[in-house]
């Protein structure tokens, strides 16, 4: 699931602690599905895979458990909480609603530059469904999105997405498996059209349709196999 963490070529600032680096990386793992739902992972294991002690392990699934990201049980394993078709439905509706403001914040500072760097990542991430290489779409296509995201100044709107995301990911990567990336339609592509027109009601439903495309996949009776 996770690999383990060294210091040289992880993208985390040198200053951060160990506990930071273990916190940022399992929070990344679950925003990525590579916690599967329905299997319980102990914090000793997680240790292991990440080359370190148990403690920052502790404390990194604290913060995680209080965020909503993750379950700790009484016999201290750790899973991804339990959810129903009604909640993931919401959390898809709540991504729609957040993401495409995001959007619209962030279309006045998306420079030629910055539009370069857009289709860069749309590239590797058409490769990536070419390949149908699941793991691959979802780092580039989480990357395009917050990359999006991110030209806008946000103090409130950025935690409130990843939040979301944290609670839907381990549900996307089944979702994109399920039917595979073979059908994905390309709404990046008319999210770039739209910054090239200056159209930022087009560029907010390209991101919507993006969304629902992708938590569409996952049919309401797989909750019931994996809960």
């Amino acid at each position: 699931m996770s690999s383990e963490i060294d210091n040289s070529t992880q993208d985390t600032p040198e200053h951060l602690t160990l506990q930071e680096k273990v916190y940022q990386q399992l929070r990344l793992d679950i925003m990525l599905g590579n916690f599967e739902p329905g299997k319980a992972i102990t914090i000793r294991g997680l240790a292991e895979e990440l080359g370190t002690s148990p403690m920052p392990v502790r404390e990194a699934l604290r913060r995680l458990v209080a965020e909503r990201a993750l379950e700790l049980l009484p016999n201290r394993r750790v899973t991804v909480p339990k959810m129903t078709a009604e909640k993931y439905r919401e959390l898809a509706d709540a991504r729609v609603a957040m993401e495409a403001l995001a959007a619209r914040r962030a279309m006045e500072h998306i420079t030629a530059d910055r539009l370069t760097e857009l289709r860069e990542l749309d590239k590797e991430i058409d490769q990536a469904i070419l390949r149908n290489d699941v793991e691959t779409y979802l780092i580039k296509n989480m990357e395009f999105h917050f990359t999006l995201y991110q030209y806008g100044p946000s103090q409130i709107i950025m935690p409130l997405i990843e939040s979301l995301w944290l609670q839907i990911g381990p549900f996307l990567k089944m979702a994109m498996r399920s039917k595979g990336l073979g059908t994905v339609e390309d709404q990046h592509q008319a999210a770039m059209k739209a910054i090239e027109d200056n159209d930022v009601d087009g560029l907010s439903r390209a991101i919507s349709l993006d969304i629902l495309d992708g938590v569409n996949r996952l049919p309401d009776d797989e909750f019931d196999k994996i809960n």
